[in-house]
């Protein structure tokens, strides 16, 4: 979301998007189209999100390919900017997040365990993505995937992509 959003319209794109990958279902095309793009070690990250976080970056990898969308480095980083979540976050987790992201936003600074991760994904992909020499590129536009795009015009197709999802 954009940080032009409030934060009911927040929750209500965070519901609908629960909503959708309560069964996420992941085909082995997609599976290959995204290993070709991202080799060895980077697909090892990606499939260590769960079938959730898979489903959803491939569907904004997907809406991003669809926009006519050619530039590899932005590919790469929408299959792999909720790399930081990893498989600790929980159903709860999320639900909690939504919640708390629209009637509490300042007590999720002060929170832990999976809503932290939550919070702190996009430092902890970057820092996932650079351990294993992601593009340069690729690791700023995972850090970076929510913060205000200020002018950032490969950041502002990330985050609408993300957002439509």
């Amino acid at each position: 979301m954009s940080s032009a959003d409030g934060p009911l319209a927040r929750a209500i794109y965070r519901s609908r998007q629960f909503l959708s990958s309560l069964r996420p279902r992941l085909g082995r095309e997609e599976l290959d189209e995204a290993e070709a793009l991202l080799g060895p070690s980077l697909f090892s990250l990606f499939m260590g999100m769960s079938p959730r976080d898979r489903r959803h970056c491939l569907d904004v990898y997907h809406r991003l390919v669809r926009a006519g969308c050619h530039d590899r480095e932005l590919l790469m980083a929408a299959l792999l900017h909720d790399v930081g979540k990893g498989r600790q976050v929980r159903l709860w987790h999320r639900v909690a997040y939504v919640l708390l992201s629209a009637a509490a936003p300042r007590l999720l600074s002060r929170v832990g365990g999976g809503l932290a991760l939550l919070r702190d994904h996009g430092q902890i992909g970057a820092a996932l993505l650079a351990r294993v020499g992601a593009p340069p590129a690729v690791v700023e536009l995972v850090r970076r995937h929510e913060e205000p795009v200020e002018g950032d015009g490969r950041l502002a197709l990330l985050q609408q992509a993300d957002d439509s999802c």
